[in-house]
């Protein structure tokens, strides 16, 4: 072939290529998980327990439920709670989602870092209370004038047979680059399964813990990143919590040494917002209780909700076991009470958003922002609007998710890694 002919090959080849790209499935990229927006979520006040709003998303071809949930700041696994127990690697394109970026916050004091463990979700209560490191290593508490805000990160767990301890404890050390020494029993378990392993694994991409992590005054517990970000939202740990790269990095820089959190197991949770009453269901992780029915029936009487409750309601939530805040109260859903309608309408719902997408988002407007409309919280039993995303999200947008205030990042001396002796070997689960 001529070199002329050779030309024109290509040319007719970039052209079918610049046509065709649409239609293929777009990537996700962790440069764009790294910049995802955080959010921090104003305290709220009063009696009242809810933090965020639902949101909807539209399914784009190449989506799985792991990527998207991952830049909502979700696990595949609550999103697919939310919606009928969807396919997490298969969802239907077209469908419109709930996204369930509305949390009650767990029954426990508002300080430090709560874990809820059949949630898989932690709640770092911010700032936390503080404390000074004196010359012979003692922590003193310094004053503390309560937390402004409050961030949540879903979680991967350890699995039912290395269930991830309950109770208190605080933050012992901050790791940077953390190298892992197995516990003997799980190298054990590893020799048997594999029939080798290595007792130490280096710092780096390939070390389970990530490349941050808090120790726990539990010994041989901790909070750290991963090397498989599909695990969060799974049980697959040997009992440590593991957070996604992005996530725990932030933690890491905005909690001190000291910093007081407890692992609390509810998978029921009541919470209101003004005066209407929610329930919020989660799967009972490790089997605690004989049945969730029976628990939700004893928590009502408990938390004194009796004549409050519509019992038919409360079943329906128990049954579902949805994970996002389910309007409970007598009579029908307060206008912003509702769980939003995401039938075979809504997922062939007009795209009215797309051209207003364009015009928000940041300086690099030619590429939309991957994003989903906020609805109001649960709101009312209408096809919400939905905002289709066509293309990747642009690396620093912020999606129009729930309307928060962001909390100061910066971190105090205080919270600088551990440096000494043997500090970033860490055996840990």
């Amino acid at each position: 072939m001529t070199k002329k002919h050779l030309g024109w090959a290509a040319v007719v080849m970039l052209m079918v290529a610049a046509y065709a790209a649409p239609v293929f499935a777009h990537s996700w990229s962790e440069a764009e998980f790294a910049n995802r927006p955080l959010y921090a979520y104003p305290l709220p006040s009063g009696r009242d327990d809810i933090i965020g709003t639902l949101t909807t998303y539209k399914i784009q071809k190449g989506d799985t439920l792991l990527d998207v949930g991952r830049w909502f700041g979700l696990s595949a696994k609550e999103i697919s709670d939310a919606n009928g127990h969807m396919d997490w690697w298969l969802p239907p394109v077209g469908r419109v989602v709930i996204l369930p970026t509305a949390h009650i916050l767990p029954d426990s004091p508002r300080s430090g870092i709560i874990l809820n463990v059949p949630e898989m979700r932690l709640y770092y209560y911010f700032p936390s209370p503080a404390y000074a490191r004196h010359r012979k290593g003692k922590l003193t508490a310094t004053a503390y004038h309560g937390a402004r805000v409050v961030y949540t990160f879903p979680v991967g767990l350890g699995r039912f047979d290395w269930k991830t301890p309950l109770g208190m404890w605080r933050v012992t050390a901050k790791i940077k680059n953390p190298i892992w020494v197995m516990p003997e029993d799980i190298y054990q378990e590893h020799l048997e399964r594999d029939g080798e392993a290595d007792r130490v694994v280096p710092a780096g991409p390939d070390n389970p813990l990530g490349l941050f992590k808090l120790d726990l005054s539990i010994p041989e517990y901790g909070l750290h990143g991963t090397n498989v970000p599909w695990g969060i939202g799974m049980t697959v740990s040997h009992g440590c919590v593991r957070l996604f790269p992005e996530d725990i990095e932030r933690l890491y820089s905005k909690t001190p040494v000291g910093t007081p959190g407890e692992f609390v197991y509810q998978p029921v949770k009541f919470g209101w917002r003004g005066d209407s009453l929610y329930v919020e269901v989660h799967d009972d992780l490790y089997g605690k209780y004989p049945g969730l029915w029976r628990l939700a029936s004893r928590d009502v009487q408990h938390e004194n909700l009796a004549g409050k409750v519509d019992l038919s309601k409360l079943e329906k939530a128990v049954e579902l076991k949805a994970g996002i805040p389910t309007y409970v109260g007598f009579g029908p859903a307060p206008a912003d009470g509702a769980m939003p309608d995401t039938t075979e309408a809504d997922a062939t719902a007009p795209d009215t958003a797309v051209s207003s997408a364009a015009d928000s988002s940041s300086p690099d407007s030619s590429s939309l922002a991957r994003s989903a409309e906020a609805s109001p919280m649960m709101s009312a039993p209408v096809a919400p609007s939905v905002m289709t995303a066509p293309a990747r999200p642009p690396t620093m947008t912020a999606p129009t998710m729930p309307p928060t205030r962001t909390a100061p990042a910066a971190a105090s001396e205080d919270d600088a890694p551990d440096d000494g002796p043997g500090a970033d070997w860490q055996s840990s689960r």
